[in-house]
């Protein structure tokens, strides 16, 4: 599925979507985590992943 179609099927902005792709973003909601399953039929663990944050003093 392109990012456009997602886009529109999840109610984002293409810019906010490829924040979230690139793994820039710091924080989601869980209506846009949901709604984002829900289009692309998985859980949040199928497209999540935890990395450790390194923050420089």
């Amino acid at each position: 599925m392109s990012l456009n179609e997602l886009s529109e099927k999840v109610g984002l902005t293409l810019s906010n979507l490829s924040i979230l792709k690139t793994g820039k973003a710091r924080a989601i909601r869980f209506s846009t985590l949901e709604s984002i399953c829900e289009a692309l039929d998985c859980q949040p663990g199928d497209i999540l992943e935890y990395r450790e944050v390194c923050e420089t003093s």
